[in-house]
């Protein structure tokens, strides 16, 4: 393993520890009860602050910084099924509760305050310091349910089903990544060049996503609405048939239009 992908190791297990105290600001429904109120929470916030990141480094979150990524990445060391199909699952997720959402700002007048940390103490994911132990009872409880959620799919379906199939968060960067692609933003993708390919299959079979990463870079097509931009192909590629770039997909058409 390079030493990039240790930090990157390291950094979403440590996320995936501090899960229990980060819930709320990914939370789906605390979205939904602050919008209720007008007020702009911590989880409008991140989930905006994806959207807009999307612009510049794509699905990075997912790769880099997520707290489910750890766990997944656990599971991959044990469990090698690959499955990359109906990624429009999470879509038909999002889509109405996105829209729920949208639909409850304007009914209650839109948005007229911005707390970060609604409905938490000291910026971590309880109501109160004098309810903790029922606050732990019940966000362990939470915890475990929302642990089911993303370790049970990747073990009956595959890797990473969590990602693919049930994320809410994930289509917030999708959409930044699509809309990075229609104007050229100069962003941080993959570049491949197909006539240094050795045909080793490390990049498919390494890919967290399951992603037939020999065949995009066979066709110079390597974006990918579901990459995740781990660099875990680029790192373990011996030929440097994939490369890490930072520049408008515009400039090279090698690097774009395979998105789903």
């Amino acid at each position: 393993m390079t030493k990039r992908q240790k930090i990157r190791i390291s950094i979403i297990l440590v996320t995936f520890f501090l899960f229990p105290a980060l819930f709320y600001y990914m939370s789906p429904y605390l979205i939904i009860d602050s919008s209720l109120k007008g007020i702009i929470s911590g989880s409008f916030i991140l989930f905006t602050l994806q959207f807009l990141s999307a612009l510049i480094v794509g699905r990075a979150f997912c790769g880099w910084v997520c707290p489910a990524s750890g766990v997944q990445e656990i599971i991959m060391f044990v469990w090698k099924k690959r499955f990359n199909k109906y990624n429009f699952i999470k879509w038909i997720i999002w889509t109405p509760w996105i829209t729920s959402i949208v639909f409850i700002a304007i009914k209650t007048g839109g948005y007229s305050s911005v707390d970060p940390v609604y409905q938490t103490e000291f910026g971590m994911s309880m109501t109160s310091v004098y309810s903790l132990i029922t606050y732990l009872l019940v966000l362990s409880i939470t915890y475990l349910l929302v642990l089911s959620l993303i370790t049970i799919p990747a073990f009956i379906i595959g890797r990473r089903s969590f990602c693919h199939h049930l994320c809410w968060m994930a289509p917030f960067m999708i959409l930044g990544r699509k809309i990075r692609n229609i104007f050229h933003i100069p962003s941080l993708q993959l570049k491949s060049r197909a006539e240094n390919c050795i045909h080793c299959h490390t990049c498919t079979e390494k890919c967290p996503m399951s992603l037939e990463v020999e065949n995009m870079v066979e066709k110079n097509k390597i974006e990918n609405s579901e990459c995740i931009l781990c660099f875990t192909c680029v790192d373990g590629c011996k030929s440097k048939a994939i490369q890490m770039v930072f520049s408008s997909n515009k400039k090279d058409s090698r690097t774009s239009h395979n998105s789903q």
